[in-house]
């Protein structure tokens, strides 16, 4: 973008964003940078989980206050987790209250990635019933995502 004939400057959230951008991905494409502040990710689920075998999209949104506000992260196609709402909102601290500037969104897509092999067991969804719950988790994994 210019403003008035200038490249227009940068904020550090922008910089920040641009930095970790450039660490997660070595060599982006130049037609891949259309808003720095939005992204879709692609994380494989962990072997040996009830997700395994799946890939999930996930949709991320940064605000301009980022890194001091935590980035809006959610599950862009269908997931049955605990912990994770039907919107594909992830109940997760560091997305929230336990976010801090120092985290970046490595930091979070591993935290996620560590949500779908041990989900927050006190969940009244997995305390009702953990083997019903990984029993669709397994079945919708198949269906949506493999």
């Amino acid at each position: 973008s210019q403003h008035f004939g200038r490249p227009r400057r940068l904020s550090t959230g922008a910089k920040r964003i641009q930095k970790e951008l450039a660490q997660i991905t070595p060599d982006p494409s130049p037609n891949c940078r259309d808003n720095i502040y939005e992204w879709r990710s692609t994380i494989l689920s962990p072997p040996g989980s009830v997700y395994e075998g799946g890939v999930f999209f996930l949709d991320i949104t940064f605000s301009s206050d980022y890194p001091f506000k935590p980035p809006k992260v959610t599950f862009y196609i269908r997931i049955y987790h605990c912990n994770i709402n039907s919107q594909g909102v992830i109940c997760l601290d560091i997305l929230k209250d336990n976010w801090s500037p120092a985290l970046t969104i490595s930091k979070v897509l591993l935290s996620i990635c560590s949500l779908l092999t041990d989900c927050n067991p006190a969940d009244p969804r997995y305390l009702t019933n953990s083997t019903e719950h990984d029993r669709i988790a397994r079945q919708r994994t198949k269906r949506y995502t493999t």
